[in-house]
């Protein structure tokens, strides 16, 4: 699901182009100005709370109330984020320019020299973060939402970082009536221009011509196969599905795939424990802030320590929560569901800890399984009941969900979140212009955060790039002109 979506404010080009998508109908809540939360220690004990506030200037200087004597750090922070940010464009630029151009700009080495954004990609979080201060809760307080992109902040990119801390500037907004009212508000429109959707159909194969040319898909319906043929065959199903799982051999083994191939690895593999609780928001004191809540203040070592547990540690030493009310942030939930609210909790979890029970049934992977599972939700909720602690004997549904849990459901290749590592070598100026929309496959495109960044708005960002190179027209200038063309006959009326 969607736990949060910055950009989402009126009059922005993001908003604009949701709204387009939407027909309109897809209302967004804000979030309260502070919207996000890190603990860092118990949240009973000695642990300590810090806020992050929302708006261009006041996230920075609520930072500085909260660090007196650090205002010099933030401030570099502060900037550094801002010169990362303005390059950002880059990403679609090099994606859409053609194969030579891209490669002649990336080769003059000018790119570094001109742009923070390619300067910066280079500078790992910790790197660039450890240099502004020796705080070490400062330090962690500026690192604390690297698990919203899945990478330790010693392999991060500073510009990936930067890319998130500006996303969330201005503030955070939910979906009224949850993450499912997209789809449902976007399916009419794509009907509407004569396209349409299918739901429980899995795909089984990208079928190609005598020529090697993508022309359709095989479907799987119920017991049976249907083979849907297209002129253009665009994949939303990530790079290793797309080129690994559907592709036929021949075509997988053309040598542009696999050099891009060679260039990403799978993200980091996750886990989430779903609650159902029993009582109102009120009543359970529940916020519709997230929490990042971290056992210490020191975050890559903690993390590069429970990565490096076996399956049976791993449950008693977890590093980072992600804990977030869906029904809180949600204004329609108590008309839908009075008397009952809901909670998700998100952290890493090795792939590997769980790959034995990878071929067996979903629901059917045995009591090892099980009691792992419940080994990790266990500890999860002790934590979790320090931060709520009114939900404790309100619970009517607890679920937790493994990478195995992640692999069936949303087919992520190793149980990641958000497909393939954001790491430092993918935002690196050649990775970034490889990995286009236009494969190696005629007429095969590619789409999504595996095409862009990860999340809703990098998965749009995705799409925008595919379209436009599909039609052979930068739609991102489209929509601008069809924003001022509106705004325009608005202000006649």
């Amino acid at each position: 699901g969607i736990h949060y979506v910055g950009q989402m404010e009126e009059g922005s080009l993001m908003r604009f182009l949701v709204d387009q998508l939407t027909d309109g109908q897809l209302e967004w809540a804000p979030l309260p100005a502070t919207y996000d939360a890190v603990v860092l220690g118990d949240p009973q004990g000695a642990g300590k709370t810090f806020h992050i506030h929302s708006g261009k200037r006041e996230y920075f200087q609520r930072l500085k109330e909260q660090f007196p004597g650090e205002a010099a750090a933030i401030d570099e922070f502060q900037r550094l984020v801002k010169s990362a940010g303005r390059g950002v464009v880059l990403l679609g630029i090099l994606k859409m320019l053609p194969w030579f151009l891209a490669r002649l700009l990336i080769h003059s080495r000018l790119l570094p020299r001109l742009c923070s954004f390619s300067r910066l990609a280079s500078h790992s979080l910790k790197e660039v973060v450890d240099g502004l201060t020796s705080n070490p809760e400062l330090r962690a307080v500026l690192s604390y939402i690297f698990p919203t992109y899945g990478v330790l902040p010693s392999k991060a990119s500073f510009t990936m970082h930067s890319i998130l801390v500006t996303h969330f500037l201005k503030g955070a907004w939910y979906p009224k009536g949850g993450a499912g009212e997209i789809a449902f508000h976007i399916i009419p429109v794509i009907r509407k221009a004569g396209g349409n959707v299918f739901g429980k159909a899995p795909v089984q194969r990208i079928l190609l011509d005598a020529q090697g040319r993508a022309c359709g898909v095989t479907v799987k319906k119920g017991q049976d196969s249907v083979d849907i043929f297209a002129p253009v065959i665009i994949s939303d199903a990530g790079i290793f599905n797309t080129y690994e799982r559907l592709l036929p051999a021949a075509a997988r083994a053309l040598p542009e795939i696999q050099s891009q191939l060679r260039m990403v690895s799978p993200g980091e593999g996750g886990f989430t424990v779903f609650v159902g609780l029993n009582g109102s928001r009120e009543e359970l004191g529940l916020e519709p802030t997230n929490y990042f809540m971290f056992p210490g203040s020191d975050l890559d070592g903690m993390m590069k320590r429970y990565l490096a547990l076996s399956r049976e540690e791993a449950a008693n030493n977890i590093p980072v929560l992600f804990v977030t009310s869906p029904s809180s942030k949600d204004p329609t939930w108590q008309m839908r569901h009075p008397g009952k609210s809901t909670l998700a909790i998100v952290t890493f979890a090795r792939y590997e800890w769980f790959e034995e029970w990878k071929d067996k049934q979903v629901h059917k992977r045995g009591d090892d399984y099980e009691d792992l599972k419940k080994a990790f939700v266990d500890a999860i909720m002790q934590t979790v009941f320090k931060l709520y602690p009114r939900i404790e004997g309100r619970i009517e549904y607890l679920s937790g969900g493994t990478p195995l849990t992640n692999q069936h459901y949303i087919s992520s290749p190793h149980g990641e979140f958000y497909g393939i590592d954001h790491g430092i070598p993918r935002l690196q100026m050649e990775a970034i212009a490889t990995m286009r929309a236009e494969t190696a496959v005629p007429n095969l495109y590619l789409t999504g955060q595996d095409l862009c960044l990860g999340g809703f708005m990098g998965a749009l960002q995705g799409a925008l790039i595919c379209t436009s190179t599909i039609l052979k027209r930068n739609l991102y200038m489209d929509v601008v002109r069809l924003k001022m063309r509106l705004q325009a006959a608005n202000s006649k009326k």
